[in-house]
């Protein structure tokens, strides 16, 4: 007989707008404990000192994450001059000072060089594992880390504001893997100064937005009132940018099954349209509401992650 699961099966996404100096994963806790769900999970890692969307996925919407962990991103953060760190943050130890403090003209010139498919270092205290260790484990440990430089994609990069010489004020839309610590780490030494991130937030992940990002205290307010299901959204919201079919209850249920189903031939190529270079993932839903993420091969849809979920999403 199998063993039931601790906690209800409640499933959906949380945009919580996450504190700063909470981890990532304590952030998941929490909101695991208010909603007593069976399961729980996070799209994106945030730093402790970093604040704003961290989309928590609970239940069936688990299945979800590896979508949104690829979704595009947006940063503001404000760089502070003089100092930089072993981190490139403001908590690391100073490793390098220097009095230049460039001018928001020149910050803004510097910016086009850094927007495009570019090569990155990630900075040694990352979560980029080494030999089956993670960077920052190495780091603190006091091991010199050596990371390799890789591709990654920075679509835009705003000069924000500068409240006074010594703060510049930056905002980026970026995909994966992008580390705005070096980002702020290359930037400062293409302008010969010296520099570190002092305020970073994450205003969007995918179509995870600030607007739709509530609080901790919130949620618990919320958990109070017996009202906690207003916060939570579909798990389809992490699938925004994967092409939907409407199915039969029919073909429902036998994706449901694990069994392909067939396509008419206006089906495929309005579904071709739709899709990502590269890319055969469809979402099939009935009666709106995810039934399975499925590949579209030779005319079928042949289910990859088939979902429980009933006409509430519960």
């Amino acid at each position: 007989m199998a063993r039931r699961k601790k906690g209800d099966p409640v499933s959906g996404w949380v945009c919580l707008d996450k504190p700063y100096d909470l981890t990532s994963t304590h952030a998941v806790s929490r909101v695991r404990r208010l909603f007593n769900a069976q399961k729980a999970g996070h799209a994106g890692t945030l730093d402790p000192l970093a604040t704003g969307v961290l989309p928590i996925a609970l239940g069936e919407a688990t299945k979800t994450v590896p979508f949104l962990m690829d979704a595009d991103k947006t940063y503001r953060f404000t760089i502070a001059w003089g100092r930089t760190t072993a981190t490139f943050d403001r908590e690391g130890e100073t490793i390098a000072t220097s009095d230049v403090r460039p001018t928001p003209e020149a910050v803004a010139a510097a910016l086009p060089a850094f927007v495009g498919e570019i090569e990155q270092v990630p900075p040694a205290y990352s979560a980029v594992k080494v030999d089956g260790e993670r960077a920052y484990d190495l780091a603190r440990a006091g091991e010199t880390v050596e990371l390799k430089a890789r591709a990654v994609t920075i679509h835009a990069l705003r000069l924000v504001g500068a409240s006074d010489a010594d703060h510049v004020e930056l905002e980026m839309d970026c995909g994966k893997g992008t580390y705005v610590r070096a980002l702020v780490r290359d930037l400062a030494e293409a302008l010969g100064a010296c520099g570190h991130v002092s305020v970073l937030r994450r205003t969007r992940v995918g179509g995870f937005t600030e607007a739709r990002a509530i609080t901790l205290e919130k949620l618990e307010d919320f958990g109070h009132k017996a009202a906690l299901s207003e916060a939570l959204l579909p798990v389809e919201t992490a699938l925004d940018d994967i092409p939907a079919l409407a199915v039969t209850a029919e073909d429902a249920f036998r994706l449901k099954q694990g069994r392909p189903i067939v396509l008419v031939p206006r089906q495929v190529e309005a579904l071709k349209a739709r899709l990502a270079p590269g890319s055969r993932t469809v979402s099939a839903m009935a009666d709106g509401v995810v039934v399975a993420l499925c590949e579209m091969r030779a005319g079928r849809l042949e289910p990859a992650r088939v979902f429980h979920l009933n006409q509430s999403g519960d």
